[in-house]
């Protein structure tokens, strides 16, 4: 980078930072803050969505009389609803806006969660889980995107981390409740999150980088000005963001195909990438069957278990989140991966005890800790950052088709994993505990060797570095 362009970076980074002393009132930062909190309650939703299957398990089995392979349908459903949210996502969050996609999600998981709270029979609560799937798929794209894009770049990563550290809590909020409510009443928590997101929506301003995208000027304006404060002097952000999305407007415009092309490629493979080694490391598999797999290790009861979960993930996504913008994105990377690789391991050793019938007293313990280690390393680094850099590594004119395909590739292998997991574990608990940690130092490999550090950059730098291969 020149002089010029370096004097330029300092002064962006000045400009959309935290408002100076000289400039703010304080409310720059207030606006950023209070439009994230209301992007995440779609992340809140999408934890309590995931996390529901583990805690209602026992009761809906119970009480609707679901076989194994019925149950693990219910399940793993909800990814296929999620793919198909996922693939209209991109498309949904260009042409309805990225509230436009956030008020649609959240009116599909409303229909889905009342599905679930009324059923009668496994086809209501396929129905509903497919419901809150499209919701899931939806917003598992579009947040992350629209806090990228309205966040200083000082505070972006931190700001976009709150995506997965929601996810989180809402998953621990329904591990914890669901140990002492009925599963139709567990259904009703899903309720609140959706319908405080499609009120908070009407306070909160629309993307700028979309508004400049569509040609909506004027509102672009004063969305930016909105965002960073009316004192702020937004000049320099809203040239630069309006010289790129000219530059995108003279390209052609895209098709799936483009994706594979030259200029595109290392972006899809990053995060392509990124998503099939988190999905493929088990994640999804443990938090939809949590409470049976700590069952299948010796304990009385997974409700322990699932609590322990819940009450360690929270604190740990939250560090992760306090760190992206401080160690950076590959660092955490790879020590949660790290981390994910030591707990896998741990619990492959822990079931081969078990079946072997060597210390038994002591498999339940080391399964404990083993899936603990393996959640908090998770939360750490490998649950949020792929979404980060997800919403970062795309140019605008490629983010809606470029994310739409990766939060597809990540759903299909969620379903694909949250699907076998039971019948896995039925053949080899050890084994399918020894793939995930073969996985898990793939992944290692990969981090080390093709995804960038973003720590710092605007998109727009982000875009320039990796067409240019550094």
């Amino acid at each position: 980078m020149t002089r010029g362009g370096d004097a330029a970076a300092e002064a962006s980074e000045h400009l959309l930072g935290p408002p100076p002393a000289r400039g703010g009132d304080g409310s720059s930062l207030g606006m950023v803050m209070a439009s994230t909190g209301v992007a995440v309650l779609g992340s809140f939703a999408f934890g309590v969505a995931i996390g529901y299957s583990a805690p209602a398990e026992a009761g809906i089995s119970r009480d609707l009389q679901l076989t194994l392979s019925e149950y693990s349908v219910f399940g793993s459903v909800i990814t296929v609803g999620a793919m198909i949210g996922a693939v209209a996502s991109g498309q949904i969050a260009d042409v309805a806006g990225r509230k436009g996609a956030m008020r649609a999600s959240a009116l599909v998981s409303i229909v889905g969660w009342l599905a679930i709270f009324s059923a009668q029979s496994a086809y209501s609560l396929d129905f509903g889980r497919f419901c809150t799937g499209l919701g899931v798929g939806v917003f598992s794209y579009v947040v992350p995107v629209f806090i990228a894009e309205i966040a200083p770049k000082a505070l972006r990563g931190g700001l976009t981390a709150l995506n997965p550290l929601m996810i989180g809590t809402g998953l621990s909020m329904t591990y914890i409740v669901g140990t002492v409510v009925s599963w139709r009443m567990l259904a009703m928590a899903g309720l609140a999150p959706c319908i405080i997101l499609m009120v908070g929506l009407f306070f909160i301003p629309e993307s700028p980088r979309w508004l400049a995208k569509v040609g909506r000027k004027k509102e672009f304006e004063i969305a930016l000005q909105r965002l960073r404060g009316r004192d702020a002097d937004v000049s320099l952000e809203a040239a630069e963001i309006k010289d790129f999305v000219e530059t995108i407007d003279n390209l052609p415009k895209p098709g799936i195909k483009d994706l594979f092309s030259r200029p595109y490629i290392r972006p899809v493979i990053i995060g392509a990438g990124l998503m099939v080694f988190q999905q493929f490391a088990g994640i999804n598999g443990i938090l939809f069957y949590a409470s049976e797999t700590f069952v299948s290790a010796g304990f009385d009861s997974g409700n322990l278990g699932t609590i322990l979960m819940a009450c360690i993930q929270l604190p740990l996504t939250t560090l992760g989140a306090l760190l992206m913008d401080r160690s950076g994105r590959k660092p955490l990377l790879l020590i949660s991966t790290s981390g994910l690789l030591v707990g896998t391991l741990m619990s492959a050793v822990s079931f081969y005890l078990k079946v072997h019938g060597i210390f038994p007293k002591q498999v339940p313990i080391i399964t404990l800790t083993s899936i603990l280690v393996y959640i908090a390393s998770y939360s750490l680094g490998m649950g949020s950052v792929p979404w980060v850099i997800m919403s970062e590594i795309f140019p605008i004119n490629m983010k809606g088709i470029g994310g739409s395909f990766v939060t597809l590739v990540n759903w299909l292998a969620s379903l694909a994993v949250s699907f076998a997991f039971n019948f896995l574990m039925s053949w080899s608990a050890s084994g399918t505990f020894f793939f995930f940690a073969f996985v898990c130092a793939m992944a290692i490999l990969f981090i080390v060797k093709i995804v960038p550090e973003t720590k710092g950059k605007t998109l727009e730098e982000i875009q320039a570095s990796i067409n240019c291969g550094t």
